[in-house]
């Protein structure tokens, strides 16, 4: 049947399915013979999961996946320079290529490549003879080159983002449309591609060109008209290379093709095919899920030569098979099940996300995958008169009481493996009942401990890339808006559907990634970094601070006063009365008024005005300087002394903030609702913050911090004897890398002048440019960069181990902490905007790393260490632990403290510097630092 109205072609970019799947998850091989099969992993499963979300009336009826072949086009014959700043391909992603040909053939899909054209090219061919004949075509990718094919039937979907990208959606992101994308991309050329476009002419300046002169040739016949002089003598200059990056960029939409549209029908898979390829991957998991969907056995796979990483067979996750227990006798079956398989996963159902308000609604559990059970405590009837039901407990519910007394045991014995995913907001929950639940695993951090930096690790997240199944959202049984319930609200019956399904999916995360850690070499990181940490971090979080709501009050007063002089001092630099909190009144005055450079307006007409634009500017002018101090002080208001009097829990008169353990891919922790580890301290206004927090009549807060603790790190891993010696001869870094910086003497050296060499050094080793240095202290970029230079000519060890780390992090795809944390850099290949980033988080990552490291560990063991003294450890803050302790007891906790900080490393890692702590104590936090 001839292809035509009503039909529906989808074309996946196959090229950028199997580089995505080899960057987003860890490396895989085939246990039989050791070949690598991870990128083949990826691919089958985004394949199937395409496949089955396009079902129902929308689905394709034509479809194929398009790959490049060979490295060989039309371009390279016009610019041999073509894609000549491409990588090697990973030696071992090269033997996966084929196999991926071989995946869609066994999904029974066309699978497309031709000599000497790119797969963009064959997309762009097939979606116009398709337009042309009257169907609808999705082109599954994220590539922008492909966005000059988007319109009149034509869109695109990004799988990563699940995301549909229309004509609208090319606009925002190229400020044309899509028939006009190829001009812009003409100027701004691509420097992935080494397509050598417009010097100096970014996306946002040749979006504005082809808006005004229409299009391309008409730019480039009318050069002579450009006002900017720069501008204009680049186009006149580069005119013929212009021309030919349209040509490279410009898609081949009429190639001579060997296949019709017809010949693109979708075709179930044959059941033989697709799971004998599947088996002979070893691909366990998705062989199940396969046959399942088929209605088929599933072909028997040779046990792994090593069993712990074989892949665990699973029923289907199905929501209508989860119990509901209702009574005593029903509960004392699962838990008679959970002792005798020794262990069980648990999850709660509650009222909210804060864990220290929020009230127990339910309980779910599950054995083994696909047995589980749900034990709803405290929903409320249905009423249809209220919105929001009635007061009175639904039937089919056990008394509370007698659920938790016979969970307690259970929950608390140390035989039992209690298995959950976030564990620490369960563990506080289970608290406040009285339940210690322990002891446990957690997938969350299983996850974090393997692939940090790869992908986030939430249960939707995890379900649905490693188990290929999306749970059911909260959203369909909470709603959202002003009409959105809380969870005692929720009917049981939905409730058990959903919260079964978490526990289910919980035990087959565990089932998948318990083996995985050994096979990542993770597994004492886990066990001794990230699983230890909860119970610490949960009592930290339960004890809370106290803070003193007079003074935050007090302190909103004066800053109020302090924005209203600034306001008064930038008034008169500006020569008139504006609204300094208003970006566009301010870019007027800067960049019209003023005539500062460097003015960019944006898509409503207003020029940028963010930190970044301001930091430039004042090193030209003191007032954009000013606006900063004023911005930074609106913040101090806004963020904690108003906003910190609304986090005073009414129970305790503290502040309890929430620490992220699986947060940044470095291991630090982060702190929040409210955050008070971003509490500035560079300014005397942000450390004035630090004196709301007080501690109990009776008792003092202690602070022991580490004293430059990366720059010691930095030390050992690079290798600086000069850094060394310094710390052993126990010089102040900061004031010697000023004297020599400088040419000040150290005794003349000022604060101002130390605190110049603390940025340089801290930047340094953060990898900054003499742009980003020269913003920090407000200097010239070319006194920044020298600065930089001197740096490294003193220090040279510190370039090494900068080159040596990069390397690294191409070659493995991730680096290392010196306690074996990993920290994955899947960026560190990128060319373009990110690619100096993802090189300075490289070179930070293993000292930020392991400090992060050092301090979990000292956390990990201070509870035993403080035991025996009257004192709560409250907060972590980087490199910063602040404790609480009766007044006469004090200088007990900070000797016992300082003992474990300083030697928190040992004896895995023994630093060529010794770690020290500095100590200090008070009424509030402000003294004790």
């Amino acid at each position: 049947m001839a292809f035509g109205k009503g039909h529906h072609l989808s074309l996946v970019d196959g090229s950028a399915f199997i580089f995505r799947a080899y960057h987003a998850l860890p490396p895989l091989t085939r246990k039989s013979d050791g070949l690598p099969v991870g990128a083949v992993s990826g691919f089958v499963n985004m394949l199937w999961k395409m496949i089955e979300d396009n079902k129902g009336d929308d689905a394709p009826t034509h479809a194929a996946v398009v790959f490049d072949k060979g490295s060989h086009t039309f371009r390279n014959d016009m610019y041999d320079q073509y894609k000549a700043n491409r990588e090697a391909m990973p030696e071992d992603l090269r033997p996966q290529i084929p196999l991926t040909r071989d995946a869609t053939r066994a999904f029974n899909i066309a699978c497309l490549e031709q000599e000497g054209f790119e797969a963009d090219d064959i997309i762009a061919t097939l979606a116009c003879r398709a337009r042309d004949a009257g169907g609808r075509v999705t082109i599954i990718s994220s590539d922008k080159d492909l966005m000059q094919l988007v319109g009149d039937g034509v869109v695109m979907f990004d799988a990563m983002k699940n995301t549909t990208i229309d004509r609208e959606g090319v606009h925002a992101k190229f400020g044309v449309y899509p028939e006009r994308v190829v001009d812009v991309q003409a100027l701004a050329g691509d420097s992935v591609d080494n397509v050598p476009g417009a010097p100096g002419i970014g996306i946002k300046t040749a979006a504005l060109l082809i808006n005004e002169y229409g299009d391309l040739d008409a730019l480039l016949e009318r050069a002579e008209e450009i006002k900017q002089p720069k501008r204009r003598q680049t186009l006149i200059e580069h005119a013929e290379q212009i021309r030919l990056s349209k040509k490279l960029v410009q898609l081949d939409t009429d190639m001579a093709l060997d296949y019709a549209l017809e010949s693109l029908e979708v075709k179930p898979p044959v059941a033989d095919d697709l799971l004998g390829f599947l088996t002979d991957m070893e691909f366990r998991t998705i062989v199940k899920r396969v046959s399942d969907a088929l209605g088929t056995a599933a072909p028997a796979i040779p046990d792994s030569p090593d069993p712990t990483a074989a892949e665990v067979e699973q029923p289907p996750l199905d929501p209508d098979a989860y119990e509901w227990v209702r009574d005593a006798a029903a509960l004392q079956v699962w838990i008679d099940r959970a002792h005798a398989r020794g262990h069980v996963a648990v999850d709660t159902e509650t009222t909210g996300l804060n864990d220290m308000t929020a009230d127990l609604v339910g309980i779910s559990l599950a054995i083994d995958a696909g047995q589980a059970c749900y034990i709803p405590l405290t929903h409320r009837a249905a009423d249809s008169s209220d919105l929001f039901g009635s007061d009175d407990l639904a039937e089919g519910q056990m008394p509370l009481d007698q659920a938790l007394e016979m969970l307690k045991p259970l929950l608390e014995d140390p035989s039992v493996l209690k298995i959950g995913q976030n564990m620490k907001y369960d563990a506080k929950i289970l608290s406040r009942v009285g339940i210690d639940i322990a002891p446990f695993d957690d997938t969350m951090l299983m996850s974090y401990a393997m692939h940090a930096g790869l992908h986030g690790h939430g249960m939707d997240t995890l379900s649905d890339r490693y188990l290929g199944h999306t749970p059911i959202p909260i959203k369909t049984l909470l709603g959202s808006g002003k009409s959105m319930i809380t969870f005692d609200r929720v009917p049981v019956a939905d409730a058990v559907k959903y919260a079964g399904e978490d526990a289910d999916i919980t035990l087959r995360l565990w089932q998948t990634f318990k083996p995985q850690l050994h096979v990542s070499k993770v597994t004492t990181v886990y066990e001794t970094l990230e699983r230890p940490l909860v119970p610490v971090l949960a009592q930290m979080e339960r004890e809370g601070v106290k803070v003193d709501r007079n003074v935050l009050s007090r302190m909103s007063s004066k800053f109020a006063q302090k924005m209203a002089a600034l306001e008064a001092e930038i008034h008169e630099m500006a020569g008139r009365s504006f609204n300094v909190g208003s970006p566009k009144q301010l870019g007027e005055i800067l960049f019209d008024e003023m005539a500062l450079p460097g003015g960019k307006k944006g898509k409503t007409g207003a020029y940028a005005t963010g930190a970044d634009v301001l930091e430039d500017l004042a090193t030209e002018h003191d007032l954009p300087g000013r606006v900063l101090d004023w911005r930074q002080l609106s913040k101090l208001k806004s963020t904690y002394t108003d906003a910190l009097q609304d986090h005073i829990n009414g129970e305790t008169g503290r502040v309890h903030t929430c620490y992220s353990i699986a947060g940044a891919s470095t291991g630090r922790l982060a702190s929040t609702d409210p955050n008070l580890q971003n509490i500035p301290i560079r300014s005397e206004e942000g450390r004035r913050i630090r004196e709301a927090f007080v501690a109990e009549d009776g008792n003092v807060l202690v602070a022991l911090d580490y004293s430059q603790i990366e720059l010691r790190i930095l030390a050992h891993i690079a290798g600086i004897d000069a850094l060394k010696q310094a710390f052993r001869d126990g010089l102040d870094i900061h004031a010697m890398t000023a004297s020599e910086m400088f040419d000040v003497p150290l005794d003349q050296m000022t604060p101002d002048v130390r605190r110049q060499a603390k940025a340089i050094n801290f930047g340094v080793i953060y990898g900054i440019s003499g742009f980003g240095l020269a913003r920090n202290l407000r200097i010239p970029r070319d006194q920044a960069q020298g600065f930089i230079d001197r740096y490294f000519e003193r220090f040279p060890g510190i370039r090494t181990y900068m080159d040596d780390t990069v390397a690294f992090a191409k070659d493995h795809g991730f680096v290392q902490t010196l306690f074996g944390r990993r920290i994955n850099t899947p960026e560190i290949n990128a060319r373009g905007p990110h690619a100096g980033f993802a090189k300075r988080a490289a070179i930070n990552a293993p000292i930020q790393g392991t400090a992060a490291d050092v301090i979990r560990r000292a956390m990990i063991r201070m509870p035993r260490a403080i035991a025996g003294i009257p004192a709560k450890m409250l907060l972590q803050v980087h490199d910063e632990l602040l404790f609480e302790v009766r007044a006469d007891a004090a200088d007990d906790l900070i000797a016992a403290a300082r003992h474990v900080m300083e030697g928190a490393a040992d004896p895995v890692v023994r630093l060529d510097v010794a770690l020290t702590v500095d100590a200090g104590q008070g009424a509030s936090w402000a003294e004790a630092h």
